[in-house]
């Protein structure tokens, strides 16, 4: 089974992505995102950790019911409470999957877990016969296997294939591999476990040391068969091997990989807007495939070689992952059933009339300050639409800025909090530190600014910009966006929008923070 010509994909965007700090997503965004990797043609899906919090629970057992075509995974450590809500969260699945862990290192069995080997290994295959007793489809992770012993992880292995799991997982999870040694490594497991030809070898690879994606390769090159990586690249601390990298890699030098996935590459640079738009974490423009300037060329040489033959200096066409495709531009002309079309192709859907005329209403808004409406823009304003849906104690009523050369910048703004409206304004070094401040005189959060952000969705004098503002409370962080043609609009729906998160009161708990 190892040997297959078949890579299998797991995105695990909504699960380890989610604990980059600020990047939580809410039950609707995840249920957004989960749609568009199932459209990706994805072959797993780990929407969550769902005994993390009720949240994570929510969130699991949304997207288990929207997601029909690919196999939707849940996290659990090797405990019955982690194995029954994962099993619980899944049960609406058309295909589900429970991928539950235990640390394998001796510095983690013996500092974290303070566990003999002998009693980890127990722990291992209890879990693992747990899982199968809901699911057919069980993975089991060795996390920190870069750093474990071999010979015990050809033990807990072999009893854990034994035991019924059918994937397993070998994660570099501090990042601390290197790519010839982690490659040997997987060849060495293959080779020294008898049973390995009964379980797809995967890997789960962090970006400590910027070699996430060369050591999933290499994995690749020895004989792993499944790839754990996230939209760009997206996770904790320096994040994961990017999906997107990890497909194009294997399929430009399919010379060496001689596999395939089931990825559709035109959903990827779509998907990644969508996961930027909705994280706020912004893609940097000379990233890998999805890029800004992935396929750009300012060298006189460069731009001369194209024009003459493409592949002097491209080796992959920008439209086989997405640029330039699925674009339908839109304007005040377009009607509500071209709306919904379009909105539905990107995968938002609406539960009630009620709810698609009110995002048409701000569609039609959006038409009067800007002559064309791209993609970029639809999942802007359906982003917009999530952010009201937070609990609304402050709302903006109306904003007026002013700024001059060699005058100080004032915010005048009216305010509702808990209907009561209230009218304020304030200086500041620029108009965007004006208006927020204007904000503060009437919420007195006290909270910290981590975070402001702008970036332009589209391209143009009349793009949108979009903002995002991360806030932190108590050891909370909070993410707020908010677009607008008027960046200092776009800035103070961001920050109310925290602010509102804020009052929610909800928040994100990982029971185990490093995972896998």
């Amino acid at each position: 089974m190892s040997q297959s010509n078949r890579l299998v994909i797991f995105d695990t965007t909504m699960r380890d992505g989610e604990q980059s700090p600020g990047a939580s997503m809410t039950k609707d965004e995840k249920v957004r995102i989960g749609k568009a990797l199932e459209k990706m043609r994805v072959d797993v899906i780990e929407a969550g950790f769902a005994a993390a919090s009720p949240g994570d629970f929510a969130s699991i057992e949304a997207v288990a019911q929207a997601v029909r075509e690919s196999t939707v995974c849940s996290l659990a450590r090797a405990v019955d409470l982690d194995i029954e809500r994962a099993a619980a969260a899944l049960q609406k699945a058309e295909r589900a999957r429970i991928h539950t862990f235990i640390a394998t290192s001796p510095i983690h069995m013996k500092y974290k877990l303070r566990m003999e080997p002998d009693a980890v290994l127990a722990q291992a295959v209890y879990a693992v016969k747990k899982a199968r007793s809901f699911v057919e489809d069980v993975e089991f992770s060795c996390e920190d296997a870069g750093r474990s012993e071999n010979d015990f992880l050809c033990r807990i292995i072999e009893a854990a294939i034994d035991a019924g799991a059918r994937t397993i997982n070998i994660p570099d999870t501090v990042g601390y591999a290197i790519p010839e040694e982690f490659g040997y490594k997987i060849k060495t497991l293959l080779t020294r476990i008898p049973n390995s030809d009964k379980a797809i070898f995967s890997v789960h690879c962090h970006n400590d040391l910027g070699l996430a994606v060369a050591n999933s390769l290499a994995a690749v090159a020895n004989g792993a068969r499944q790839v754990e990586c996230t939209i760009n690249g997206l996770g904790e601390r320096a994040g994961n091997a990017a999906l997107e990298e990890i497909v194009m890699a294997t399929r430009t030098r399919h010379d060496l990989f001689n596999i395939s996935t089931n990825i559709d590459t035109t959903q990827i640079v779509p998907t990644s807007r969508l996961v930027s738009s909705i994280t706020g974490f912004p893609v940097q423009p000379n990233k890998a495939i999805v890029g800004a300037n992935a396929f750009a060329h300012e060298s006189g040489i460069h731009q001369d070689g194209v024009l003459k033959h493409r592949e002097t200096y491209e080796i992959m066409k920008a439209e086989d992952v997405g640029w330039g495709a699925n674009k339908m531009v839109m304007g005040k002309h377009s009607g509500r059933a071209a709306f919904r079309a379009r909105l539905e192709e990107l995968g938002v859907t609406f539960e009630t009339d009620a709810a698609l005329n009110e995002a048409f209403t701000r569609f039609k808004e959006l038409a009067d300050k800007k002559h064309e409406i791209f993609d970029e823009d639809l999942q802007a304003l359906v982003s917009e639409a999530v952010a009201d849906a937070a609990p609304d104690v402050y709302k903006l009523v109306a904003l007026e800025s002013r700024s001059a050369t060699g005058e100080t910048p004032v915010a005048e703004l009216v305010l509702s909090k808990d209907g009561q409206e209230h009218k304020v304004s304030s200086e500041g070094s620029g108009p965007v530190d004006a208006a927020l401040k204007a904000i503060e005189q009437v919420a007195n959060s006290g909270a910290n600014l981590l975070l402001y952000s702008v970036n332009s969705i589209t391209q143009g004098t009349d793009s949108q910009g979009e903002v995002t503002v991360r806030l932190e409370k108590a050891g909370r962080i909070v993410n707020g966006n908010g677009a607008d043609t008027d960046i200092i609009v776009a800035s103070a729906k961001a920050y109310i929008h925290a602010l509102n998160l804020l009052q929610s009161g909800v928040s994100r708990q990982h029971p185990q923070n490093d995972g896998v």
